[in-house]
């Protein structure tokens, strides 16, 4: 997911996405312990993508307090 686009989305329904991110990277580290994952990749895509949530949430905090 790019920055635009998450820039598109509510704060709301960032916080969402970030919450699903973050069950989902619980479920790929744990595949990854068990030797059961996939795609190994995707572990580093969720992350950075969890990054880029979280650096536009604080964005916008940072935007509203100026």
């Amino acid at each position: 997911m790019k920055v635009n686009e998450i820039r598109d989305f509510a704060d709301m329904e960032l916080e969402q996405k970030l919450t699903e991110l973050k069950a989902e990277l619980f479920n790929l580290r744990f595949q990854l312990a068990t030797n059961q994952l996939d795609n190994p990749k995707r572990v580093t895509e969720v992350k950075r993508t969890i990054a880029k949530i979280k650096t536009v949430l604080r964005e916008r905090e940072l935007k509203q307090s100026v």
